[in-house]
């Protein structure tokens, strides 16, 4: 038996697929983990021996799309965008007389 070129044509089933959490081909189907992020733990899967890892997948190397306007909303005392206004069935327009519904015969 080979270790070489006759032994690679024999690969043809998918152990890994993508990853719903992170991204990545890390999936293992028999598994049912990510090699990569560890999902499904609740856990981002990380370790202290490779730190070149942590790096790449720390705070701020993404998008940010949450943690990227707290400082401004903090700036702001977290203020709710909208005061929301009531719906159209509870306001009567000046000069207008409100709504009366029909009697049920």
């Amino acid at each position: 038996m080979t270790k070489g070129t006759s032994s690679f044509g024999k690969r043809h089933n998918k152990t890994h697929m993508l990853c719903k959490r992170c991204g990545r081909k890390s999936y293992h189907l028999q598994k049912a983990r990510c090699a990569s992020c560890g999902y499904p733990s609740s856990r981002i899967r990380k370790y202290n021996w490779s730190v070149k890892a942590i790096r790449r997948k720390t705070t701020g190397t993404g998008r940010k799309r949450y943690l990227k306007y707290i400082p401004q909303r903090f700036k702001a005392g977290f203020k709710s965008t909208t005061a929301g206004r009531p719906s159209q069935s509870h306001r009567t327009r000046p000069g207008t007389k409100p709504k009366v519904k029909a009697a049920a015969k």
